[in-house]
């Protein structure tokens, strides 16, 4: 059976959870789950369990002495010394039971989505438990085991001989995914993210673009601090039209993190619903426009899990399923009444953000500013590639 669009999910996917005080909580996915079955936007014919990415997979990208480390990890077999080599036994990314299969299955949740939407099965294929940007070939980092996007690109290379647009709206510079392609002509990525000053991974700066014949390849917007919907909007919308006509993909990949939100507690952007809004509606747009409907999302970063994660995971659904009129309904009661005796703040019963959320930002056309010059820098090689292009056509 064939559908315009496929939601991957498992409740086997909660169990990603480092430890209780982790600020990385994958109950969000049953949170946004049990939101999108409540307004009645998700049937079981939607759904496609996720199944567990093989050893070879996992290969396609980690060194093999990386996985043993993680499985051995998840036994409790790993010394403290060994495991720091890898990454591993640290504040952000503590060794946990089983922590091999519940992050293998992570990956297999976004190659499933992949071999959904590149065999045809379906034109959209979202897998929220995804987006762990920040693994790299040897080494975790920033909550991230297994780098479910790098191995989901190189499975599509390898597979489907595909030519990867890899998009990151998260507030982390999605390095992992960066510097696995650095070199690579047939990947593109376009991060656009909080300026590593500030925030971790420390790097995504306009430039790095790419080495070899990669060079140009990797686009960074490092936006300030403070950052809020129109400036974020407008980078995003102005960027990704131009380096989708510039790359020409067969495929695009979203990374969904939403923790450039203004409630993110890890975070100093200032983003709402709006943007959230957004980010979807032009991938779907340019997804039909450029790749035949080719799209892939996952999740990412987020770390209010209660009043922004599951309205903005849920706008990506509605978004590929073109169910976009649920937003003109408030949050079902159903809903709110099951989960605000367990939420540690007020759930939202309205899809969107009050503007009174976001404070005044006294530097805003300053940000703004900045922000726009940061494009310019950005897209630099792109528009001038594309001149020469014009010239010569």
């Amino acid at each position: 059976m064939t559908h315009e669009s496929l939601f991957i999910y498992s409740d086997k996917q909660l169990t990603y959870r480092f430890n209780e005080s982790h600020p990385f909580n994958h109950q969000r996915l049953q949170l946004t789950y049990d939101l999108l079955t409540s307004v009645g936007s998700l049937s079981k014919e939607h759904i496609i369990e996720p199944r567990m990415a093989t050893e070879e997979e996992l290969k396609l990208v980690h060194d093999p002495a990386f996985i043993d480390a993680v499985r051995q990890g998840g036994q409790g077999t790993l010394s403290n010394g060994i495991a720091s080599n890898f990454g591993l036994g640290t504040e952000d990314t503590p060794l946990f039971p089983n922590m091999h299969e519940a992050a293998s299955l992570l990956v297999g949740g976004t190659l499933t989505a992949v071999d959904a939407v590149m065999s045809g099965q379906c034109k959209h294929a979202l897998h929220l438990g995804g987006g762990l940007h920040h693994g790299f070939k040897g080494r975790a980092s920033g909550f991230c085991i297994y780098n479910d996007s790098s191995i989901a690109i190189e499975y599509m290379k390898q597979k489907y001989g595909a030519k990867v647009l890899y998009i990151d709206t998260d507030a982390h510079h999605g390095d992992g995914v960066q510097w696995a392609f650095y070199d690579d002509p047939d990947v593109c990525t376009l991060s656009i993210h909080e300026t590593g000053r500030y925030l971790f991974p420390g790097t995504g700066s306009v430039g790095e673009k790419g080495s070899g014949k990669g060079y140009g390849y990797s686009i960074n917007l490092p936006v300030d601090a403070f950052t809020e919907d129109d400036s974020f909007i407008e980078l995003y919308e102005t960027a990704f039209r131009e380096v989708i006509e510039f790359f020409k993909p067969d495929v695009i990949l979203t990374q969904n993190g939403v923790d450039a939100h203004h409630y993110d507690p890890l975070t100093h952007l200032c983003s709402s619903m709006r943007t959230y809004e957004f980010i979807p509606k032009l991938a779907h747009e340019l997804a039909h426009e450029y790749c035949d409907g080719k799209w892939i999302a996952v999740g990412g970063g987020g770390y209010d899990m209660w009043r922004v994660v599951p309205r903005a995971w849920s706008l990506i659904w509605l978004e590929m399923t073109n169910q976009r009129d649920i937003l003109d309904k408030p949050i079902p009661q159903e809903w709110l009444e099951k989960w605000q005796p367990k939420a540690e703040n007020q759930l939202p019963s309205t899809w969107n953000d009050h503007p009174s959320i976001i404070p005044t930002i006294p530097r805003k056309s300053e940000i703004n500013e900045k922000n726009l010059k940061t494009l310019e820098k950005a897209l630099f090689h792109i528009r001038n590639e594309m001149k020469a292009k014009a010239r010569k056509g």
